[in-house]
């Protein structure tokens, strides 16, 4: 049997353009990072851990000078406001929004209390509006634009491990995503989403049964490396990705199929 052969990392092109990644200081939002960066975008990392921004923002390019790391906590209006301000200040624009961040919780449903129910709800869903919200009339200043929302399968089937509330809040997102793309679609702007199953890096918050079980589960027998991800996204986010509208890629490895 042949080896599949892995694209290179950066395939896609954005030479020119300046991405903003929301939680991408680690995971699944630092290989997006990564991904435009090498591309040729100047990317914004912001997380809500200023540390975790910061490393991965020196790890991309040290200089500084085509990265830069904000502290972005997505449950705040103001650090959506602040982070916009920055990455104009610095490039002058933003071309790219990917909204990343977000909480995976696994509370059995008797144990979730209001308050969690809202806090997990607040960081999936509130903050895709809140970031269209701020981040869009920039775009459609520009005539262009890209918002790439990842969401998740739960959003769709209500997961495989998931608690109901990420599962709630990741199908809210998916339907923002919906609601933005149709108001944005004449003005050059695109929104579009990821629907990924289970991602590597889920693997450190689940025992060796969990894991056996999820793949299992799924008919390509494995998680989903970063790099697929993060090469869906920008696939979304391209120049040749300006035909989809309100898309949502589903990448689970055959455990959804529509």
């Amino acid at each position: 049997m042949t080896e599949v052969e892995i694209p290179a990392a950066g395939s896609f092109r954005f030479d020119g353009r300046v991405a903003l990644i929301t939680g991408a200081g680690r995971n699944v939002g630092a290989a997006i990072a990564r991904e435009l960066h090498l591309g040729g975008a100047n990317v914004a990392v912001t997380d809500a851990n200023a540390g975790w921004a910061e490393e991965t923002a020196r790890a991309l390019d040290p200089t500084g000078e085509t990265v830069m790391a904000i502290e972005l906590d997505v449950r705040e209006v103001g650090h959506f406001e602040a982070a916009r301000d920055a990455v104009i200040a610095k490039w002058g624009k933003l071309d790219i929004v990917v909204n990343n961040a977000g909480w995976a919780k696994r509370t059995p449903v008797e144990e979730i209390t209001p308050e969690e129910f809202d806090a997990v709800m607040q960081v999936n869903m509130r903050s895709v509006f809140l970031s269209c919200q701020c981040f869009a009339p920039v775009l459609q200043a520009q005539g262009y634009g890209r918002i790439v929302n990842v969401t998740s399968l739960a959003g769709q089937n209500g997961g495989t491990v998931a608690a109901p509330h990420y599962a709630a809040s990741k199908a809210g997102a998916n339907m923002l995503t919906k609601y933005f793309a149709r108001v944005l679609a004449g003005t050059g702007v695109t929104v579009n989403g990821v629907c990924p199953g289970p991602i590597d890096s889920a693997k450190t918050r689940m025992s060796p049964e969990q894991i056996a079980s999820v793949e299992a589960q799924v008919p390509i027998g494995r998680f989903m490396r970063l790099d697929e991800i993060a090469a869906a996204v920008a696939l979304l986010a391209s120049d040749r990705g300006g035909y989809f509208v309100g898309a949502t890629l589903d990448m689970n490895g055959g455990l959804y199929m529509r």
